[in-house]
C-alpha cells in the first residue's frame, strides 16, 4: 500500500467476516492466479483498513483494473477493536480456481504477519500450495 497509495494513512486492522481469500484468474494473472475474495458464511480475512484519498483511491482502482473490468470494489463492514468499519474491497471478475505463485502467496503472508495478523492465519496462509 505504501506504494499504491503513499498518500493514505493505515487506520488499523480487523477481521471481513463471512468471507474467504482465494484466487482466481489465472488465465489474467502474470505470475499465476490473482488473490481476490469470496463470500463464505464460515470464514473470516484478517484485513487492513486504510483512509484513502481521492487520488489515491484512483490510483488503486487503475492498479487493480477496475476501469477495466478486471477487480470490481465492494462495499462491506470490517470488524475492528473499535466497532464496525465501512471499507471498500476489491473482487476479480473471474472465475475461482487456481493456484497463486510462491512469490505472490509469500507476500500475502508476510503482509498479513506485517499487520499484527495471528500466527496461526499467517501459518495458514504460508502452507497454501502455490505454484
Amino acid at each position: 500500500m505504501a506504494l499504491r497509495a503513499p498518500h493514505s494513512p493505515l487506520q488499523g486492522t480487523g477481521w471481513l467476516m463471512g468471507w474467504r481469500l482465494t484466487f482466481g484468474g489465472e488465465n489474467v494473472g502474470w505470475e499465476g492466479a490473482l488473490g481476490t475474495l469470496v463470500e463464505d458464511p464460515e470464514h473470516q480475512v484478517y484485513v487492513a483498513c486504510y483512509d484513502l484519498t481521492p487520488a489515491d483511491e484512483k490510483a488503486l482502482d487503475e492498479w487493480e483494473g477496475v476501469p477495466i473490468g478486471l477487480f470490481r470494489k465492494l462495499k462491506v463492514r470490517v470488524q475492528t477493536l473499535d466497532g464496525d468499519v465501512p471499507a471498500w474491497i476489491y473482487v476479480l471478475n473471474a472465475y475461482e480456481g487456481g493456484l497463486p505463485s510462491a512469490r505472490y502467496l509469500g507476500m500475502i503472508a508476510d503482509a498479513a504477519e506485517a499487520g499484527g495478523a495471528p500466527h496461526d492465519y499467517v501459518t495458514e496462509l504460508r502452507s497454501r500450495p502455490c505454484t
